[in-house]
């Protein structure tokens, strides 16, 4: 680390769980954000300032003023352009030590498939559930651990799927991707400001935790909040054995170990 960056993260190298061993572990790390709105916003901004060293950042979706109301990374002069190009230079302007790379297209299967695979960790910022689907798959397939955050109205939720681990659970586990879910969108159903803050923040949280080695992800555990009067519940689960995505995942890979 350079003079500029043991002052720039002091803070950071002053915790026991963190030091210079973790916060150069961070500025080496790539990590993926799908999302660039409500979540993505605090997640990016949150990630730049701890000095991860290099953000690939999708989203291709344009600023509307009435983002303007939740969407930290934007402002009125961001108006009409690319939410990706909005947040890259929010970031320029935080951390210049920090590259981020937007990509203003879909996250469809094809393209998850490339990024997942260059990334560290994947955070899952999105809004819709067939590119969680896509996300997740991308994700057991190469072994990356997914930071998944979800808010809408005055509801939000946090876990970790860490594929890394063959008793980690996926996301379809939860969620199973021939299952019917209502899809809940926050321009028809609304949202409380402040809580997308909250979830993007521990994303960005768990994100640097994992990166670094500090603490214990929430892998296995569910936290949902209720932001009417900000009361947390935890669900623990396990890997379904059955699921589509992940349930031959640690038979395969002990199969592979034994060869």
């Amino acid at each position: 680390m350079t003079d500029d960056q043991l002052l720039r993260y002091s803070r950071h190298l002053l915790l026991n769980e963190i030091g210079v061993e973790g916060q150069e572990k961070i500025l080496q790390s790539h990590v993926l954000v799908i999302g660039a709105g409500g979540l993505g916003s605090p997640v990016v901004l949150y990630l730049a300032t701890a000095g991860v060293g290099r953000i690939t950042l999708v989203d291709d979706d344009v600023v509307d003023v009435t983002n303007l109301q939740r969407q930290i990374a934007h402002n009125m002069a961001d108006v009409g352009d690319y939410k990706a190009n909005s947040a890259m230079k929010k970031v320029a302007n935080i951390n210049t030590d920090v590259q981020v790379i937007p990509i203003l297209q879909r996250a469809d299967a094809v393209r998850l498939d490339s990024l997942v695979k260059d990334a560290d960790v994947v955070i899952d910022c999105c809004d819709n559930f067939a590119t969680r689907h896509a996300i997740n798959a991308a994700c057991v397939k190469h072994r990356k651990p997914l930071v998944s955050g979800a808010a809408i109205r005055f509801d939000g939720q946090i876990t970790v799927f860490d594929s890394r681990s063959d008793a980690s659970p996926c996301y379809a586990c939860i969620f199973p991707p021939d299952a019917s879910l209502e899809e809940t969108r926050c321009a028809t159903m609304g949202v409380f400001a402040p809580l997308v803050g909250i979830i993007g923040s521990m994303q960005a949280a768990e994100a640097l935790k994992l990166i670094s080695g500090a603490g214990v992800s929430l892998s296995g555990r569910l936290q949902m909040l209720d932001g009417r009067d900000m009361s947390w519940n935890e669900v623990r689960f396990k890997r379904d054995a059955t699921c589509s995505v992940c349930g031959h995942s640690s038979q395969d890979s002990m199969n592979h170990d034994h060869v």
